[in-house]
């Protein structure tokens, strides 16, 4: 695993050690970013579910300011953190360790929105559109901001979430991604 471009390009990254989570392969992250990018210019991101933080550092590698990385699992926490010093990332990042209903809860009383939201829970568990809805309901995601859903490829979301429309769908073996805007045309 490796961040694929940006000025992190090349730097290998750690798996969270057992088999708890599944990481992004570098083909899937590589496609996640030419849907959504494929480079920033500034913008805050939040890697929930984040893992090895492959997603969240990928963004910042191509131009994010800022992501929080939230995880419930210790061993990802300690990886994220290896990960984010392998990358010399330390003054862009806040990591948490926290279920994502309470981080959601957090983020919310911080008020902040975000322009980046990437959610890859366990497929066997994945509760994607409650989480769409609460991010949704609170307001978390900024009015140009995106959200990528990684889910089985036998999950189909649907195309309207509350104010959030799909806009992007794509298959990758066993994997698909959903891309998720605001519906700046719902009235």
């Amino acid at each position: 695993m490796r961040v694929v471009s940006g000025t992190q390009k090349g730097k290998h990254l750690k798996a969270v050690p057992g088999n708890s989570t599944r990481p992004t392969t570098d083909k899937v992250k590589e496609a996640i970013f030419n849907m959504i990018g494929p480079y920033f210019d500034g913008g805050i991101g939040l890697d929930l579910y984040a893992g090895s933080g492959g997603l969240g550092i990928e963004a910042l590698s191509r131009g994010a300011e800022k992501v929080i990385f939230v995880d419930r699992d210790g061993k990802a926490i300690q990886t994220i953190h290896d990960n984010i010093r392998t990358c010399e990332l330390e003054e862009n990042v806040e990591v948490y360790r926290n279920d994502s209903s309470r981080a959601l809860k957090a983020l919310i009383k911080r008020e902040l929105t975000f322009d980046y939201i990437f959610l890859d829970p366990p497929y066997k568990k994945q509760q994607l559109v409650a989480l769409l809805e609460l991010i949704d309901s609170a307001n978390l995601l900024s009015s140009s901001g995106v959200i990528v859903c990684e889910h089985g490829s036998d999950v189909t979301l649907p195309n309207e979430i509350g104010d959030f429309i799909q806009n992007k769908h794509e298959n990758y073996g066993m994997i698909s991604i959903s891309i998720f805007n605001k519906n700046i045309h719902k009235s």
